[in-house]
């Protein structure tokens, strides 16, 4: 009996060291970065136990059957998306001088151009970003898109359900999407009631197909909001009640929302139609006409994903980060930055550039804020300045660029924005709306300390290690 139990092991082990070493085989192939693919193939081929089922969930960075998804829905909707893509081409902006090669590679990798005929108003934080949503949705005269990572089932959560129970009762359509991840603690009673009030309602479900199965790991960390094709609204809040600097822990709460009209509503309402055919695999009947409107902005929307056939997202950040000549400002609630971004960081510094990376002093998630830290020392020796904020939680992802562009959306500096998550991003040409962002960002700076190296030395041992230890772990946070 024993030997029975003793061979019974022995095959286990076998099983897992075997399975293991093929799967090491799969993340060389695969696995994007190279430091990546050695750490997965050491770790799966020395501790398969643990590093199997990891990789699993953590291993992959391509999100299988989104791009295919889209090109059925093509041929199914008799070329519509491409139509669109053709109409939206037909406003792009003239005045290019400063963005060119950013206007190449953009349209390289979403279709998007830059387009004119825009208007951009900065929302600030949700004291002015709630009421503005819910504001445009009671305009709403045909139909409602609503796409949102995080959806509390509390006062704010509870308040946008109300709105969107009563703007389907009087006959609009409207089509709610939500992150299955991101809004786990979402009651089921929650989305029943909107379903029982004609809202449609779907699940972003990334471990959709047989592919995607185990992959935990994507998320679809969108915050759209489109009103009758006319208006839009995309930034960093989610819909709770921490958003509007109502968790002790956090508050207060700093978050940048951005109201959107013209050409670019169409761009925002492809990012968000793409995303529900591939929940339901239906499009729903969306007004297509472009409006333009009187401020003419000039404005470009960059939609990226783990679905890309390219890193867009850091092809596209690379390339924003090189066209930088005297100013580059960067805020974010993480800092944990692939080798490309973070040695792009460093070259713009190194040739003159103001860079300046505002994050949060008070942390959300540990491991992150640690990781974070181990970039201070690597990042201050080129001339790259990292600032804490100080009154509450910084959530906001808002970039300036010279006196020239400015962007507003969802996406992070780190891994997760670069490679895992479906993200969205407005950045607009405009002396006026870049003044307004100016502005907001020089009283985030004075309400922030620099980041001082010595800060890192002074900690113990420990804590020191355990900053080197999430800085092993960047490629899953």
């Amino acid at each position: 009996m024993d030997l029975n139990y003793t061979a019974l092991a022995i095959a286990i082990i076998v099983a897992f060291y075997g399975v293991g070493f093929g799967t090491a085989g799969h993340a060389v192939m695969t696995v994007r970065s190279a430091r990546g693919a050695v750490a997965w193939a050491i770790s799966l081929c020395t501790f398969p136990f643990i590093a199997l089922p990891l990789y699993w969930v953590f291993g992959s960075h391509k999100f299988y059957g989104y791009a295919d998804a889209h090109r059925y829905a093509d041929h199914e909707y008799r070329g519509i998306i491409q139509q669109v893509y053709q109409d939206i081409r037909e406003c792009s902006s003239p005045e290019l001088e400063n963005f060119t090669e950013i206007a190449q590679l953009a349209d390289g990798l979403t279709q998007l151009p830059f387009t004119s005929g825009n208007s951009a108003t900065l929302l600030i934080d949700g004291r002015q970003t709630f009421p503005a949503l819910l504001k445009a949705m009671d305009t709403a005269e045909d139909y409602l898109l609503i796409q949102f990572y995080i959806v509390r089932d509390d006062e704010i959560g509870n308040a946008f359900k109300e709105k969107m129970i009563a703007k389907a009762r009087e006959g609009v359509r409207v089509y709610f999407i939500y992150d299955a991840i991101g809004s786990y603690t979402l009651s089921a009673e929650y989305l029943r009631e909107l379903r029982r009030s004609g809202v449609w309602v779907a699940s972003f479900n990334s471990t959709k197909r047989k592919r995607n199965r185990f992959q935990l790991n994507f998320r679809n960390h969108r915050k759209i909001l489109i009103v009758d094709g006319k208006q839009a609204f995309i930034g960093g809040l989610n819909l709770g009640k921490e958003y509007l600097g109502k968790d002790p822990r956090l508050s207060p709460w700093r978050d940048t929302h951005l109201e959107i009209k013209g050409p670019s509503v169409q761009c925002i309402q492809v990012a968000f139609l793409k995303d529900w055919y591939w929940a339901v695999r239906e499009i729903p009947e969306v007004h297509w006409t472009i409006q333009i409107a009187q401020e003419n902005q000039t404005a470009i929307i960059v939609p990226t994903g783990p679905g890309d056939k390219l890193p867009a997202c850091t092809l596209f950040m690379v390339s924003l980060i090189n066209s930088a000549r005297s100013r580059l400002w960067i805020t974010s609630p993480y800092f944990v930055p692939n080798e490309p971004v973070l040695t792009a960081l460093k070259l713009a510094a190194l040739r003159g550039v103001d860079v300046r990376i505002l994050l949060p002093s008070r942390p959300d998630h540990i491991h992150v804020y640690l990781a974070s830290l181990s970039y201070i020392t690597e990042v201050e020796s080129t001339g790259v300045k990292l600032y804490r904020y100080r009154p509450g939680f910084l959530h906001q992802k808002v970039f300036l660029i010279d006196r020239t562009l400015a962007g507003v959306g969802t996406t992070n500096l780190d891994n997760r924005s670069f490679h895992l998550n479906f993200e969205i991003m407005a950045f607009i040409a405009n002396s006026r709306f870049v003044s307004d962002v100016e502005a907001m960002l020089t009283t985030d700076f004075e309400n922030a300390y620099l980041v001082d190296s010595t800060q890192l030395a002074h900690q113990t041992l420990g804590f020191r290690l355990a900053v080197r230890v999430a800085r092993l772990m960047s490629p899953i946070l």
